[in-house]
């Protein structure tokens, strides 16, 4: 008779995670997520808003609704494993997004989300990695209950930074090569001296043809890193491409 999680909603539960021999292997009393945001597994994101307020629930999960075909580290889960979860339901609350937040909240939502991209990176799930970072952007850029200090403004342009090179990197993966371009746009307007976002940009440029503004670009990133020999195999290539061919 208890009410369930709306969409956007943001909830907190008490997870025991456990193989078929028994071993636990996961063990939060207050988990706290977004059911649909990407920041778990995905036998939690369906089970969860199925629940009621102060429900006992076990979910049984095949590999795929938990930490998939490779498993995981941390926790230690062997690949292709089904877990057992029981999950205590414990509080429903009005979703953290659209509410200002103090920086504090903003950074740890943000880096939350983006060490979740992280995991489905690592794993292949291209398009779950590009989801979670675009969240942690969204935290990152919301409202505040008050202005950021110098300290955290400069952690927050950091965060940025790294979640929009991480952007750029799943884009890529997905063959989308206009949005993993603006991403790094996007940083090097943030921070113009970013030599991933300079080399990443320099190669995109190349592949569309441009070749005088991608020359530019690895020459300032070479300037930044003259040891990489990446960017020094960039312009090699670009120099080959622009000078003419025998008997022209």
């Amino acid at each position: 008779g208890g009410s369930r999680p709306l969409p956007g909603q943001e909830v907190s539960v008490k997870v025991l995670g456990a193989l078929e021999d028994g071993g636990l292997v996961e063990r939060d009393p207050r988990l706290i997520f977004v059911p649909g945001h990407g920041d778990v597994v995905q036998a939690l994101e369906l089970g969860v808003p199925t629940m009621q307020l102060g429900e006992v629930s076990f979910f049984l999960a095949a590999f795929p609704y938990a930490y998939g075909r490779p498993g995981s580290r941390e926790p230690d889960v062997p690949p292709e494993a089904p877990l057992l979860f029981e999950v205590t339901l414990l509080e429903v609350r009005d979703g953290p997004d659209p509410q200002p937040l103090p920086p504090a909240v903003r950074l740890r939502l943000g880096s939350q989300r983006r060490e979740r991209g992280n995991f489905h990176f690592a794993r292949g799930d291209f398009a779950a990695a590009l989801r979670s970072y675009r969240l942690s952007l969204r935290a990152l850029d919301g409202p505040v209950t008050a202005p950021p200090g110098p300290e955290e403004e400069e952690e927050l342009q950091e965060q940025r930074v790294k979640c929009l090179n991480n952007c750029a990197a799943a884009q890529l993966k997905l063959g989308r090569a206009e949005e993993a371009l603006a991403a790094c746009e996007a940083v090097l307007r943030i921070s113009p001296n970013n030599n991933r976002a300079l080399l990443r940009r320099g190669q995109l440029l190349a592949e569309q043809g441009r070749d005088a503004e991608a020359a530019l670009i690895l020459r300032k990133a070479l300037e930044l890193d003259p040891a990489n020999k990446v960017i020094h195999t960039e312009l090699s290539r670009l120099a080959k491409r622009q000078s003419p061919s025998p008997g022209t």
